[in-house]
């Protein structure tokens, strides 16, 4: 295996008919997409089929990568893409109710949620719409720290930028979203805080 090759050189080696090379992009970013994915799937089934679909998708599409950004960000965006279109699919399967067992079960459980669940959900629904609020540049950082759970370090490599300046625009982008949410949610923060 070749190593000290940049992204760019492996993605040039694999248009150039090499296919095995798109296996140290795979080696090099699995566990930065499982990551991301296991933030948005709670099955850890689910999120390996998701992941590995991810690189499926980024394979096939390996020749609509202009290198204008980051290899690691264009992956980011196809697995949250991949996310949430796994999720949608997933929310429109729907049982008949003329199952009489299906009937049953319906009318026994609770939906799968208690008052704390559904509140967390509350909560992190509140927290998802303020970041949609702010601007594509603090949301982007605000989801890698948070969602994705990618460290300063992580951050500053996918954004090719130096690790400090990933540090203030975090920082910037709390500011930023604290702001949001005290301006649109503000009673549900004050009830947080209680």
């Amino acid at each position: 295996m070749q190593t000290g090759l940049s992204d760019n050189d492996i993605i040039h080696q694999v248009r150039q008919g090499d296919q095995q090379a798109f296996s140290q992009l795979v080696s090099k970013y699995q566990n930065y997409v499982f990551t991301i994915v296991l933030r948005y799937l709670s099955s850890r089934e689910d999120a390996e089929e998701v992941a590995q679909d991810v690189f499926v998708k980024a394979y096939r599409s390996l020749g609509d990568f202009r290198g204008e950004s980051k290899f690691s960000t264009w992956l980011y965006t196809i697995t949250t893409t991949s996310c949430i279109t796994f999720l949608r699919r997933k929310k429109l399967e729907v049982h008949s109710l003329d199952n009489e067992k299906v009937l049953a079960h319906a009318e026994n459980i609770d939906g799968g949620m208690r008052a704390n669940q559904v509140e967390q959900k509350s909560r992190i629904a509140m927290v998802n719409q303020a970041i949609a609020m702010l601007s594509a540049d603090d949301a982007q950082v605000i989801t890698l720290f948070y969602k994705g759970e990618q460290s300063l370090d992580e951050i500053a490599h996918i954004l090719g930028q130096e690790t400090n300046t990933v540090k203030v625009r975090l920082h910037r982008a709390r500011q930023r979203l604290k702001e949001k949410m005290e301006k649109h949610f503000m009673a549900e923060v004050r009830d947080l805080a209680m």
